[in-house]
């Protein structure tokens, strides 16, 4: 077991050592920590030799002037400037919770970024001023359309933070796919397999193998296949990427940069880097805060009243299984895969650090 505390020190020193400032340095940690505190190990630590990759390879800019490009009382357009994602993330937020001050609501569309971490991170950050927040993003390019062979779209995740009173907040945050890819990477390294309904093969059968995408296969919208609706899952994914990246003039669909660092760019770009979008809404300009945070408490109390399945235990609410990991990792650590640590070694000796 790890402690948190560990953890983001020493994704802190990593990312100190990419040439980030201290203060964009412990952003990036402490995102990235949340993620396998909150029980998201696909998208934390597990990511970070990931991140180091990306910029050895030149396409991480680790002292990135964000800056509005183009603005409204309510709306921004950001540009990155290739920066971590996991920094770009917060001072977006920063930047559309101002203006939800201001005039209600925030809304900004991000180009030019790299991965954000977990889209609940970013969409959370809205809770401490009684505002719903909003984050989604595009994503490399692993997913087929329902009935398309070809990988179009990213697992594009949706997250929506609500605030209520005496009851712990909503969070909802899910992929748009059945499964975020780094759940494959995480049966990969168990050398386990994966789910029926996950993936298909390189000629669009249904698979269980994890290693699927590494010779031709793809990921599968949210519903696996049509007879379950994946033209739903389908429907989210695209509706993340256009306000991603088309509204922003990021890269979109199957133009998206890759995660990972030995895939090529796409020789003809249709625009710059990866895209966000985020969203914030200051409760207060819909109806008194207090007001709708109680009836966020009775409807999250009605919902866990509701009559359950016999044998599958109690009704949950959004959020509630990371909020409960959160509490034990925070107590008792956060454990990693031996792959992990060894991956974690690896970069503690690339950056001579002690791990």
């Amino acid at each position: 077991m790890f402690s948190r505390e560990f953890l983001e020190n020493f994704c802190r020193d990593v990312f100190l050592g990419m040439g980030c400032s201290e203060q964009d340095a412990q952003t990036a940690a402490t995102v990235l920590v949340s993620a396998d505190t909150r029980g998201i190990d696909s998208h934390g630590v597990a990511r970070l030799i990931g991140y180091v990759r990306l910029w050895e390879a030149g396409r991480i800019n680790p002292k990135p002037n964000i800056r509005i490009v183009h603005e409204t009382p309510s709306t921004a357009v950001i540009d990155g400037d290739a920066g971590l994602g996991l920094v770009v993330g917060p001072k977006t937020m920063q930047i559309i919770m101002e203006k939800a001050e201001n005039v209600g609501t925030g809304w900004a569309s991000v180009k030019n970024s790299n991965h954000f971490g977990i889209a609940g991170y970013h969409a959370m950050m809205g809770l401490q001023k009684d505002m719903i927040g909003i984050a989604m993003t595009n994503a490399s390019p692993l997913v087929a359309p329902t009935f398309s062979k070809e990988r179009m779209l990213g697992t594009n995740p949706i997250a929506v933070a609500i605030p209520a009173n005496e009851q712990p907040a909503f969070v909802a945050d899910f992929a748009t796919t059945t499964a975020a890819n780094g759940k494959l990477e995480i049966l990969q390294r168990k050398e386990q397999d994966a789910p029926l309904g996950w993936v298909q093969d390189q000629d669009g059968n249904a698979t269980t193998d994890a290693n699927a995408l590494k010779s031709g296969g793809a990921l599968l919208p949210l519903g696996s296949d049509r007879v379950h609706s994946s033209h739903k899952g389908y429907n989210l994914g695209s509706i993340v990427d256009i306000l991603s990246a088309v509204l922003s003039g990021a890269n979109y669909g199957p133009w998206a940069p890759p995660f990972v660092s030995f895939l090529p760019l796409h020789p003809e770009p249709v625009g710059e880097g990866l895209g966000h979008f985020f969203g914030a809404m200051r409760v207060d300009a819909f109806r008194p805060a207090d007001e709708f945070k109680s009836h966020m408490d009775n409807w999250i109390t009605r919902f866990r009243e509701s009559e359950s399945i016999e044998g599958e235990g109690p009704v949950l609410i959004p959020g509630d299984p990371e909020r409960e990991m959160e509490a034990i990792r925070n107590k008792e650590g956060i454990p990693l895969l031996e792959p992990v640590i060894n991956d974690l070694r690896q970069v503690a000796e690339k950056f001579k650090l002690n791990f």
